[in-house]
Order: C-alpha cells, then structure tokens, then sequence
C-alpha cells in the first residue's frame, strides 16, 4: 500500500492507501479522505497532489473502514509533503 491521490468521472479527488493503479475502472483505499473544496492557491489536482493541501482547503476526516472508489479517471503518487498535509486534513 503506498499513499495515492484518486480522480472519479464524477469529479472526486481522494486520498489514502491504495495500489498504484485502478483495475477495471475501480480502485479500493484505506484510511480515505476526499477534498470537497480546494483554493486557487493549491493550483489545481496535480498541487494537491505534488504540494498537498493548503488551510484554505476543505478536507474530510479519514474513514476507518477500506473504500471502493469506481469510474477511476486518474491514480497518482503523493509527495512526502502533500501526505503529511492530506494527514492533517486541514478544516476548521
């Protein structure tokens, strides 16, 4: 399991610990968050991905149980920076 940023068809943006790659359009990951909201400041999925986060983002809780994310449009590696930042899922 290695720390993976997924895209959905119905424009979701999630992390957690996954396989690097979806099979069949699906994907299942542990300990997921899902970023509702991202600023300008993160520019864009790839930022949430390279630099994580920003304060101004709005980021879930991480769930306890695995999740099966379906219509996978994109699988991406985190940085060691965005993890820590996805981890402290920054909302007030």
């Amino acid at each position: 399991m290695k720390p993976v940023m997924v895209t959905t068809k119905h424009r979701g943006v999630f992390f957690g610990y996954g396989p690097a790659k979806a099979t069949d359009g699906a994907i299942t990951i542990k300990q997921s968050r899902m970023c509702v909201y991202w600023s300008a400041d993160v520019r864009g999925v790839m930022g949430l991905a390279s630099g994580g986060p920003t304060s101004s983002c709005r980021v879930t809780h991480a769930l306890p149980e695995p999740v099966t994310l379906y219509d996978v449009t994109g699988v991406f590696g985190v940085s060691d920076d965005a993890v820590k930042k996805w981890e402290s899922a920054p909302w007030s």
